[in-house]
């Protein structure tokens, strides 16, 4: 899509769209919401519950090895967790271009995003019915419900450089993480009262757990209602192919037109790199917690709880910073504090709570912090009329591509047993990544797009 026609994609409304400040922040409220809806998922279902949850039951399923074998190939039951999340961001690869293309082409997000949302929702519910030694179903339902948070995330974020003005971008997106911590934070607070206090409310653990995981997928779809009330969708113009039969086609024109952007495509690289270092220690510090260092569900939900109170505390503080010295700078020193939280993660003593909850601490400091600030330094990135299909890509980074550091994972603890030496293995994601992102010029990127260049960034 041309500049040119980037400046026909007007709000259906015919008032001014973006330069309407009242609009505006009606529209940014509502975006709130997503993060406000899918965060919970992240949260008790990705990183708290189904990990220790689906690796009980495939442990449950397993040989006398300690291997279950999904369509006749050989898995050690506690890596199974690492390669569902794999496979799932694979499919995500697949789906989320051909998603940002019919975003763009049609400039009809919400019924797209809608469709994400409320597959992953239904997914997330039905893990309600888990039990016994269903390992293949809670693959199945993980595959299917990680696959679309990631396609819904496409559209989402898509949103933001139609609703908020170069200089608001920052604000903006930490306040998005900011709403996403405080509903996970919430929810758990609600998950750990019904886990700890199953006996009184006459469930087994097993179904406090089921329990835990089903209302993560009901919140996700109630509040989902919120940004598809709000948001607006933008004209486009009239022509073109249908954005479904023209998916793949897209997709190979926008990895074209990238081209033609390479220091947008060199943030890209950081940033596919270092974000999969922090997605898999999200996904898998659960399973590091319970099966390595041997401390009870009780305290990785309250762990998990710390992190969230303190990522929304983390996201406004280094949105703040990043208004003193620049979003670049200030994600840089966050990707220094995440290479000495593996390496002290690697040293932590097994049965040791508080350790694990000072690394939970710094963990909340820079997780929000570092992923909105990157969200937004992208979305100055992107060319003009290519929000979807370029935050497509952006996604495929941010969940689509995240499949390598959990398949690192899964197999450095399939070969050796260790789940140390799989923690570890990720300090070269946040090495690596932090290499690449100071050798991008940021400024030189953002003029090089045609955006206006921010005092700041």
């Amino acid at each position: 899509m041309s500049a040119e026609t980037a400046e026909t994609a007007e709000p259906t409304e015919p008032a001014g769209g973006s330069t309407d400040a009242a609009s505006r922040r009606r529209e940014q409220h509502g975006w709130y919401f997503y993060d406000f809806a899918c965060s919970v998922y992240s949260t008790s279902v990705l990183t708290v519950f189904i990990g220790p949850y689906l690796t009980s039951i495939a442990k449950a399923a397993s040989d006398a090895d300690g291997f279950v074998h999904p369509l006749g190939i050989p898995v050690r039951a506690g890596s199974l967790f690492a390669y569902a999340v794999s496979v799932s961001v694979v499919i995500a690869v697949i789906v989320m271009p051909i998603a940002g293309a019919a975003a763009d082409r049609t400039g009809r997000k919400k019924p797209l995003l809608a469709a994400a949302a409320y597959t992953g929702a239904a997914a997330t519910t039905g893990m309600f019915f888990l039990d016994g030694d269903r390992y293949l179903l809670g693959a199945f339902l993980l595959i299917v419900a990680n696959a679309a948070v990631s396609v819904s995330m496409v559209l989402y974020n898509a949103y933001l450089p139609q609703i908020a003005e170069p200089e608001e971008r920052d604000s903006v997106s930490s306040r998005g993480w900011a709403f996403g911590y405080t509903s996970g934070a919430f929810v758990l607070i609600l998950d750990l009262v019904l886990y700890t206090g199953h006996d009184s409310f006459g469930l087994s653990e097993s179904d406090s757990v089921r329990i835990c995981l089903a209302s993560a997928g009901l919140w996700w779809g109630a509040f989902t209602l919120v940004p598809l009330r709000r948001l607006r969708d933008r004209r486009v113009s009239a022509g073109g192919e249908g954005a479904v039969g023209s998916g793949w086609r897209q997709l190979l024109a926008t990895l074209r037109d990238m081209r033609r952007h390479p220091l947008t495509l060199s943030f890209l690289l950081a940033y596919l790199v270092y974000n999969d270092g922090v997605q898999t220690v999200i996904s898998q510090a659960s399973i590091y917690g319970s099966e390595e260092l041997g401390l009870e569900q009780t305290t990785l939900i309250t762990a998990v709880l710390l992190v969230q109170v303190l990522a929304v505390a983390g996201a406004l503080g280094m949105g703040r910073l990043a208004r003193v010295y620049g979003a670049k700078r200030t994600i840089l020193g966050s990707l220094v504090v995440w290479t000495l939280i593996l390496v002290a993660g690697y040293f932590l003593p097994a049965g040791a709570p508080v350790f694990f909850y000072a690394l939970a601490s710094a963990i909340g400091l820079v997780l929000g912090g570092s992923q909105a600030l990157s969200r937004s330094l992208f979305s100055h990135l992107v060319p003009r009329g290519k929000e979807a299909e370029y935050f497509s890509a952006y996604e495929m980074s941010d969940r689509g591509l995240s499949w390598l550091g959990p398949l690192v994972f899964g197999l450095a603890y399939q070969t050796t047993g260790s789940y140390r030496d799989a923690i570890i293995s990720l300090v070269i994601f946040f090495v690596v990544g932090s290499v690449l992102l100071a050798r991008v010029p940021v400024r030189q990127a953002v003029a090089a797009a045609g955006n206006p260049v921010p005092e700041r960034i």
